[in-house]
């Protein structure tokens, strides 16, 4: 098993820059780091919001992303944590990963149960508003969460990312339903839109579901039948050749599930929304 060096405990706790703030749980030898904006309101009460980053990525990947959010985060109770992966990867469902995470087993439910237990002691943040969203390898992790934690996270979103096929999977599911967004693009070479074999440099991690199946998965776990709801986005960028289909599946009494299929989507972020704005409002719709 590797561990951190110590010489990183230095790191444990420290600005990154003014009111940014990056620190560490200890889950079973290893410090898990994670970066947060310190609040300047009140957040007793409020929701808390995983951001996770793709495979090989960091938390500055998402961060650089997320101006627009961070800027209402305070007026809405919002609480968002940017936790780092084990080497730069998240050990997911997908059983055929090359990434340490994977090979090690890292215990990832332990890392966002001792996050949970940390802001909900610091800030008394609302266990039963905490949710989790993620590009690409990250997007992967929502789903992890949604499969084995349903109990703890409320929500997720995932962004181009489809959930690994069933001879893939190496989670044990949960089967509950969650409300669901997932925002893929139908041009992904990497996660493909369409399902098949989705590789991560140069490596294969096995086989991913396709979109639609990915989301009649969980809109069959919520009790949906029927078509759902489709809706075009407003195309508000022009210049990145892409459009923005919605399917939605939404009633009384049971969980919201979207798809949103990015026409002419690459392995990247739509023009046409702010995605982790449309993401939060997403989940604060939730009742």
């Amino acid at each position: 098993m590797r561990s951190i060096l110590p010489l990183l405990l230095i790191l444990i706790s420290f600005n990154v820059q003014s009111q940014w703030i990056k620190d560490s749980v200890l889950i079973e030898g290893h410090y898990r780091m994670f970066t947060f904006h310190q609040p300047d309101t009140n957040l007793k009460g409020g929701s808390l919001l995983f951001l996770m980053h793709g495979s090989g990525g960091n938390s500055s990947d998402i961060i650089a992303k997320t101006n627009k959010l961070e800027a209402i985060a305070g007026k809405d109770k919002l609480l968002i944590i940017y936790p780092e992966g084990y080497l730069h990867f998240w050990n997911e469902c997908r059983k055929f990963s090359t990434a340490a995470a994977n090979k090690e087993n890292i215990n990832e439910e332990a890392f966002f149960t001792e996050m949970i237990n940390y802001f909900t002691n610091k800030y008394g943040i609302n266990q039963h508003n905490i949710f989790a969203a993620g590009f690409s390898g990250g997007g992967h992790m929502a789903y992890k969460l949604a499969m084995t934690m349903p109990a703890q996270i409320k929500a997720i979103a995932a962004i181009v990312a489809n959930m690994p096929d069933s001879a893939s999977c190496d989670c044990r599911l949960a089967g509950k339903a969650l409300p669901v967004l997932i925002i893929n693009g139908t041009d992904d070479k990497t996660n493909p839109y369409d399902g098949g074999e989705m590789f991560v440099n140069n490596a294969s991690f096995g086989v991913v579901r396709s979109s639609e199946n990915t989301f009649a998965y969980w809109s069959s776990l919520a009790g949906y039948a029927g078509m759902p709801t489709k809706t075009l986005l407003p195309d508000t960028d022009t210049t990145d050749h892409k459009t923005i289909e919605s399917y939605a599946y939404k009633a009384a009494n049971k969980p919201p599930v979207t798809l949103l299929k990015v026409v002419g989507g690459h392995h990247d972020y739509p023009g046409d929304i702010d995605v982790y704005l449309y993401v939060w409002d997403f989940f604060k719709a939730i009742k």
